[in-house]
């Protein structure tokens, strides 16, 4: 069972979501908040999995919630819940950790998987957010365009192959099924390409990777 918070200040939107999600049983509703200040509280009190987090409301929002929630509970999971109309909060929300993002008009059925696949470890970026997403932020310059793209030279054939395939959303079981190679491979190639790139999460990486 995946325990979920849902933080978000509209109560429809709570409510819907909740409701959305009480009819899997593979999900658990541990609480809900209106702010991010909330949610911070709750999870000090609460076992939680995973944080549907809504990014503009009162008092804290998201993406400050965000920042310090994955400093104080690096195994919580975050999945940002966003419209159109908010793309140039998604990149910060991504950079203080978050795992991914989703938006509001999402089906339950979509909403449940992709809960599930934040809940394994992967990133979760959607196409059609991605575009918008990827035009407008900078990532600091993206580390001044990538530094020319000479960042990735830092990387070996296996690293490089490994990130891309981090770019394309996929799981540690799916790379190694295409590398031909085994998960744990897999894992300790993970963490020397994020040492290498001075990166804190594959979240980032895949940001990088896709630009």
């Amino acid at each position: 069972m995946i325990k979920v918070l849902i933080v978000d200040d509209q109560s429809l939107i709570r409510e819907g979501l909740m409701m959305m999600l009480s009819l899997y049983d593979t999900i658990t509703l541990v609480g809900e908040a209106t702010n991010g200040k909330e949610a911070i509280e709750l999870i000090d009190r609460i076992q939680v999995d995973l944080i549907l987090m809504d990014i503009r409301m009162p008092i804290m929002n998201g993406v400050e919630a965000t920042k310090i929630i994955k400093e104080k509970h690096h195994d919580i999971k975050v999945l940002i819940l966003t419209t159109f109309n908010e793309d140039e909060y998604i990149f910060e929300g991504l950079r203080n950790g978050a795992d991914g993002y989703l938006l509001k008009d999402i089906s339950s059925q979509d909403l449940v998987k992709a809960i599930k696949t934040v809940y394994e470890g992967n990133v979760l970026l959607q196409p059609d957010v991605a575009k918008k997403m990827l035009g407008a932020m900078t990532y600091n310059n993206v580390a001044q365009s990538n530094l020319d793209r000479h960042i990735f030279k830092e990387l070996t054939k296996k690293e490089y192959e490994i990130a891309l395939l981090i770019g394309e959303g996929k799981s540690n079981k799916e790379i190694a099924s295409t590398l031909y190679i085994t998960e744990g491979t897999v894992k300790n190639h993970i963490t020397k390409i994020l040492d290498k790139l001075d990166l804190r999460d594959r979240t980032q990486l895949a940001v990088l990777i896709k630009d």
